[in-house]
């Protein structure tokens, strides 16, 4: 699968995450998923056990992984609460 995620789907499901999810110091934690920022703010990250999502300046993203279906699962979970919330 192509990683060709449009950086507004990727910000409004880090919001929702910020507006519904359980907060635990820094971070945000909904339906599975872990949400959180570097220290100045422009770089946020997403993540569960498998993969890890990096979104930073200029709309730059990274997802690390190692299986296609870890990422396809992770997937599922970020359209899950963008319907969702």
């Amino acid at each position: 699968m192509k990683n060709d995620i449009e950086s507004k789907f990727i910000l409004s499901v880090f919001d929702k995450m910020i507006q519904h999810g359980d907060k635990r110091g820094e971070e945000h934690f909904l339906m599975g998923l872990k949400g959180y920022t570097d220290f100045d703010g422009y770089t946020l990250f997403v993540e569960d056990a498998q993969v890890k999502l990096n979104f930073g300046f200029h709309n730059k993203y990274h997802f690390d992984y190692e299986k296609e279906e870890h990422f396809e699962k992770f997937i599922k979970k970020l359209k899950a609460i963008d319907q969702e919330y």
